[in-house]
């Protein structure tokens, strides 16, 4: 696939400029982020425009039918390009909506969340949940590119902040120690994680993406802690309690526990990065019980024929994947755990 185009810039004053030459630009917008929503329309030329309510509950394929009927309704035709500004819940839908209206017009991301900056909005995976399991309804896709204006973290809640920290976190410990140990001194001492941060997570990810596009061997790495993660989301569904972010950080120290039972990395790896991600306010504790975890991963949209290509914990900035069965993982995880 070609070259990501990915911008980081403080405010949106390059945006007018990678819009010149469109003729129908659209945005769809998270109404959390309509302060955002409008500053984009005093600077650009838009045929149209049309707010959502992005959260788990809404991220359905209801929601995505309504931005489809935006767009037919606007007379946006097969030129067009869609602009989707919010977190990775408004990016997932409005461009899945994309991807399908029409058999696929083109789209734009523009993140305005830390965990879409650095993962979500970032390697075109588009999609919603069904029935409380996440994303089983959706198509990679990628956009025109990937605009993240700084500004956006201003008004940002410490909560959804802290889900964009893990992501952040996440993709260190995959590749890039260094980062690692430079984001926690930066968060321990209080501040948020600057330009430069933000750009080497999302770097990141769009060079896995670019080598890897529809996951069939490097780009796998990007689900370290999803796997427990996502049978935290689906076991809360309806109770509430957990955000993406911090069931993926539950989930990387479960990931860390697994590797050090099956003698992947060293023992006292999992206690160091429990120790890290609660010093940054991230839970660490799994609140899911094994038979509860084996009907969830055995849903996952990663399972295989009764087993899942796990993400693996060799050290920070070291990981690798294998296919191990649903039961190997939960045993092994009530050895860990005891």
């Amino acid at each position: 696939m070609e070259e990501i185009r990915l911008y980081v810039r403080e405010d949106f004053s390059v945006l007018p400029e990678l819009l010149r030459d469109e003729g129908e630009v659209y945005l769809v917008y998270d109404r959390n982020v309509s302060w955002a929503a409008e500053q984009i329309r005093g600077l650009c030329a838009l045929k149209g425009f049309y707010a959502i309510d992005a959260s788990e509950a809404a991220k359905n394929i209801d929601t995505v039918l309504g931005i489809c009927r935006f767009l037919l309704d606007a007379g946006a035709d097969r030129k067009a390009l869609v602009l989707a500004l919010g977190g990775g819940i408004t990016t997932d839908m409005a461009g899945f909506a994309a991807s399908i209206f029409k058999r696929g017009i083109r789209f734009a991301t523009l993140p305005t969340t830390l965990l879409a900056q650095v993962d979500a909005g970032i390697g075109g995976k588009t999609g919603v949940n069904l029935d409380g399991y996440k994303n089983i309804l959706g198509v990679i896709r990628q956009p025109e590119f990937i605009y993240t204006a700084g500004c956006t973290l201003e008004t940002l809640p410490e909560r959804e902040f802290r889900s964009g920290v893990a992501e952040m976190l996440k993709t260190f410990i995959i590749s890039d120690a260094p980062h690692y140990r430079r984001a926690l001194e930066l968060l321990r001492s209080g501040a948020r994680p600057d330009a430069e941060l933000i750009r080497a997570a999302a770097a990141i990810k769009c060079g896995v993406v670019e080598r890897d596009e529809f996951e069939t061997g490097e780009r796998r790495v990007l689900n370290l802690g999803h796997t427990v993660g996502h049978a935290v989301e689906w076991w809360q569904a309806g109770r509430g309690g957990y955000s993406h972010g911090e069931a993926v950080a539950i989930g990387i120290v479960q990931a860390a526990r697994l590797s050090e039972s099956l003698g992947v990395c060293r023992k006292g790896l999992a206690t160091r990065l429990e120790a890290d991600f609660a010093a940054v306010g991230l839970p660490t504790i799994c609140p899911v019980s094994p038979s509860e975890m084996r009907q969830a991963i055995a849903r996952d949209k990663k399972a295989d024929g009764g087993s899942v290509h796990f993400v693996l914990i060799k050290d920070i900035g070291k990981v690798e994947v294998r296919l191990l069965p649903v039961d190997t993982i939960i045993q092994r995880l009530e050895i860990a755990n005891l």
